[in-house]
């Protein structure tokens, strides 16, 4: 089995009819039953879990990740593109009822592709501890589409299609009435047609003509619009050495991404890499026109595919500065060079600090800050401004360990580059010659409600670590945070 982890294990044999399901508890549920269904749709998903598996049991005598074994086994995030405002704000209700907030902002303009997006996750270090599951959910612009054929026909199909069920939508709000709480039977409820909205549908919404001139336009905007459901367009595992796992993906015969995207390989890893299989072309059934829906055409579709991840640490604002800045470098260099990418990221990054303690004192990474149990000196007891910063004296001397904290969110020329290597059309763009830009104040506007800003979470995760520190070694916490770069 991928988990040991029944979906009921966590509900009592008898409960009261007042009793509901925790959230955190109900996102595990959920996620285990999304990744037991994608496997059975994807069985080539299930061999990549157990190769990313075997490649995180072989490193973890030896890796210091302060993310337990159960976390990093569990870990998953999936992607789903929608096609309309209606379907994001009813996404959003879902996932807040899991625990899941939309946290920070995409835009994938920039990469030729008419979409933004958001992250749907726990906002908690003790919500991430138990299930980290995030969701990157897109949403269509067809403002920024450049045929108005396309926009027109897009338009239409998402008007007619209905991915939610009312049964789905009647527990929701029943939920939501109950201060967004379920009872274990609708749990249960919730869940299956949860899943029922994000399942692969071998038959399409689209006639044939229809699909075949918006894959032509861009086969993202078919892949969106196209079909009957939101269906989970991959779901990815959290490896611990990703240039290993992406070698045994090659063993086992799977056809992978030329390249990791991301950081190059580091000793300490920051942000996040990504690779995956490529997308495998799955039969669909398309009716033959709008007049006889009942004649059907056997074809196939492409876009599904395996992706697997490396987290490394949340970088602080001046360190995401200076990784935009490396990056573009690299970027420009490959460009005018026409040297391969990795190899201009790679000399780049050089001038990227690589050890935890350089990271942690220029301010390059959030920290999570714990009290080792050593007992304070003296001499240690009080601050002393000619010691110079209080807080980093404390790790060095062994009083405090400083632990980076894992970034759990997205990059969004990463997902482009993995979504255009799986569409096989990397030098085209529905946007011809629009002109990319992002809109935030329109994504919000679609969603219902404001977007959380990462770095303010992450900030706030080091911050209570450090109160928490102060308060246990009878510290003025003042003391402490005023040292943060």
């Amino acid at each position: 089995m991928e988990f040991d982890i029944p979906v009921a294990a966590h509900a009592p044999s008898q409960l009261a009819e007042h009793e509901y399901v925790d959230a955190d508890i109900l996102r595990t549920r959920f996620a285990v039953a999304m990744s037991n269904m994608y496997k059975a749709e994807v069985p080539l998903y299930g061999d990549l879990v157990s190769i990313v598996q075997g490649v995180n049991q072989s490193v973890l005598a030896n890796d210091n990740t302060k993310d337990s074994v159960e976390r990093i086994t569990l870990e998953r995030h999936g992607a789903i593109r929608l096609g309309s405002p209606y379907e994001l704000q009813v996404v959003r209700r879902i996932f807040c009822l899991l625990g899941m907030f939309p946290i920070g902002y995409y835009d994938l303009s920039i990469a030729g592709l008419p979409m933004h997006a958001t992250c749907f996750r726990p906002r908690d270090s003790q919500s991430l501890a138990k299930n980290p599951f995030r969701v990157f959910t897109t949403l269509l612009r067809p403002e920024l589409l450049q045929s108005p054929e396309a926009r027109e026909r897009a338009l239409s199909l998402l008007q007619q299609r209905k991915i939610f069920s009312d049964i789905f939508l009647d527990v929701i709000s029943i939920a939501e009435s109950q201060q967004s709480r379920f009872t274990y039977d609708q749990a249960e409820i919730f869940v299956n047609n949860a899943l029922e909205s994000f399942r692969w549908q071998s038959v399409a919404a689209a006639t044939f003509d229809v699909y075949n001139t918006l894959k032509k336009e861009h086969p993202i905007l078919a892949d969106v619009v196209c079909f009957q459901t939101a269906h989970i367009n991959h779901l990815t595992p959290r490896t611990l050495n990703i240039d290993l796992a992406q070698v045994a993906m090659q063993a086992h015969g799977m056809e992978v991404k030329d390249r990791i995207e991301g950081p190059p390989k580091r000793e300490c890893p920051i942000l996040l890499r990504q690779t995956s299989f490529l997308a495998l072309q799955e039969a669909v059934s398309f009716a033959s026109s709008s007049n006889h829906p009942e004649k059907l055409i056997d074809s196939y579709h492409k876009a599904r595919f395996g992706e697997i991840e490396e987290r490394g640490a949340a970088l602080t604002p001046a360190g995401r500065k200076l990784y935009d800045e490396l990056f573009d470098e690299a970027m420009e260099a490959s460009r005018t060079t026409g040297q391969e990418m990795d190899e201009t990221v790679a000399k780049a990054f050089t001038e990227y600090p690589d050890t935890w303690n350089e990271l942690r004192q220029q301010g390059l990474i959030f920290c999570e800050f714990t009290p080792t149990g050593k007992r304070l000196p003296t001499h240690l007891a009080k601050r002393d401004e000619k010691r110079g910063e209080f807080l980093e004296q404390l790790v060095l001397a062994g009083i405090v360990s400083a632990a980076p904290i894992t970034y759990e969110d997205f990059l969004p020329f990463s997902a482009a580059g993995i979504f255009q290597s799986n569409l096989g059309n990397s030098s085209s763009s529905a946007m011809g010659h629009k002109k990319p830009y992002p809109d935030q104040e329109g994504f919000v506007k679609s969603l219902g409600c404001a977007i959380l800003d990462s770095n303010t979470l992450y900030a706030s995760i080091q911050r209570k670590s450090i109160e928490n520190c102060a308060h246990q070694l009878g510290l003025s916490a003042f003391d402490l945070i005023r040292d943060l770069p």
